[in-house]
């Protein structure tokens, strides 16, 4: 039986390891660009010994972020901030990995040591189906048609 400091290796990826790190959503960027906090956040954990470092979720535009201080991937600046963390993360060793995300009806809500209510000022537009089932979405997000 394996061990949990053996390699692994799935198609074309090798780890050096089984010590994965899932994503961590940080609530730390300013209109989705990631910044030093990331690169020190998920550097840290490479150097430490992790094979597979995986990004917080990531939106793939400013509408399907969960809060408004969640990373987004939907710009060139947005793709020139993260470009130094992945960099980082293989020069250590390690594969970097992202979850790509989009909230959905769970979308524009406060940090949620902050209660995570949707927000009613500041918030970003977001988009619910007829039958939102998460209750103040229905009053505070655009029906797609």
């Amino acid at each position: 039986m394996p061990g949990l400091f053996d390699p692994l290796t799935i198609r074309s990826v090798t780890f050096r390891n089984r010590i994965f790190v899932s994503p961590m959503c940080q609530y730390s960027c300013d209109d989705g660009l990631v910044n030093d906090w990331h690169l020190v956040h998920l550097g840290s954990r490479a150097i430490g010994g992790a094979s597979l470092v995986m990004v917080e979720a990531t939106a793939v535009n400013p509408v399907g972020r969960i809060t408004a201080w969640d990373a987004g991937l939907w710009s060139e600046a947005h793709t020139a901030a993260f470009a130094r963390s992945p960099r980082f993360i293989q020069d250590h060793g390690a594969v970097a990995g992202i979850q790509l995300a989009h909230a959905g009806r769970k979308a524009s809500t406060e940090k949620p040591w902050k209660g995570g209510q949707v927000l009613t000022q500041g918030r970003i537009p977001g988009l619910r189906t007829p039958r939102a089932r998460f209750p103040s979405a229905r009053a505070t997000h655009r029906l797609m048609r």
